[in-house]
């Protein structure tokens, strides 16, 4: 019998929570609750289009020209986004990950990241993943088993669904004050208002026709340190972070193949902004023996 392009397919529930993680980035493919999709994912038998559900590790987004320096030392990673000359959304998506550790309502994915070019360290990744009554909890893990300090961040790209065809029909919210537009190569130009521009969410309006391919910052949390927003049509699908996670990029999808462009909204936790490791901004300098852990997760409500 043929393998599933993704691999092995590792189903958890609880009461009528469903999802299923797959072997091939240890990613999370599906997740319904109460027989409602909140995730705009795709089947056992697709090829992953768009990062759906992927992990973005050592880094999120792009990174312009594949190029960065580390403690004097200048690193090449490979181009993997020809189009923008850059290399994107880290070097964990399409290795198979090793299922440790399963209960029902559980599974824990771990991969060892090892040294390859323009990357000079080995990470111990894990990924831990818990249903309940109202959705998932995602908690990621990293730790530097190399004798020298690593380059570190970590997103995660799901695309929330809510019952409807296309998303412009939904209601989004996000409550950030600020966005990072960008310019060649789409990385960051600086961080600006979203005050008096088209991507300003913080109250809840109808997504329309608008075209987000942004991070956020400044996102304002409650007093537990924790961001939440959401996207609401036929049901309300809300994305939670913790403060591990201080950016929030949305994608529309205006870029994808036609059958999956604006058929959800890309959501992603990021610990750090698109070129992070080109400019320095927010990159975590993970010590030898040192483990960065980070939490996000979806619910309906």
């Amino acid at each position: 019998m043929a393998a599933h392009p993704s691999g092995n397919q590792f189903e958890i529930r609880s009461g009528d929570t469903v999802a299923t993680v797959v072997e091939v980035g240890g990613a999370l493919r599906e997740l319904t609750v109460g027989g409602r999709q909140l995730l705009d994912g795709y089947s056992a038998d697709e090829v992953c289009v768009g990062a759906r559900g992927q992990s973005l590790l050592p880094w999120p987004n792009r990174i312009k020209d594949g190029r960065y320096t580390w403690r004097g030392e200048e690193q090449q990673l490979a181009v993997t986004e020809p189009e923008q000359n850059c290399a994107i959304h880290g070097l964990a998506r399409w290795v198979n990950w090793n299922c440790a550790k399963r209960g029902s309502d559980s599974v824990v994915m771990t991969y060892r990241l090892p040294p390859q070019t323009g990357w000079a360290w080995t990470l111990e990744l894990m990924i831990e993943y818990v249903v309940d009554a109202t959705g998932i909890t995602v908690r990621t893990t990293a730790s530097n088993s190399t004798d020298t300090a690593a380059p570190f961040a970590a997103g995660a790209h799901p695309y929330l669904a809510v019952g409807l065809d296309r998303i412009d029909g939904a209601t989004l919210h996000v409550p950030a004050a600020s966005y990072l537009p960008t310019g060649a190569q789409q990385i960051p130009t600086g961080v600006e208002p979203v005050e008096g521009t088209p991507y300003d969410f913080r109250s809840p309006r109808r997504l329309g026709d608008t075209h987000i391919d942004y991070a956020y910052a400044d996102l304002d949390r409650d007093a537990d340190g924790v961001f939440r927003a959401s996207l609401t049509g036929e049901w309300t699908a809300e994305i939670w972070l913790d403060a591990a996670y201080r950016y929030f990029e949305v994608f529309t999808g205006d870029t994808l193949p036609p059958d999956k462009r604006r058929t959800g909204l890309g959501v992603e936790p990021m610990s750090g902004p698109p070129n992070a490791f080109g400019s320095g901004i927010d990159v975590v300098s993970l010590e030898p023996g040192q483990t960065w852990t980070g939490a996000w997760g979806i619910r309906q409500r």
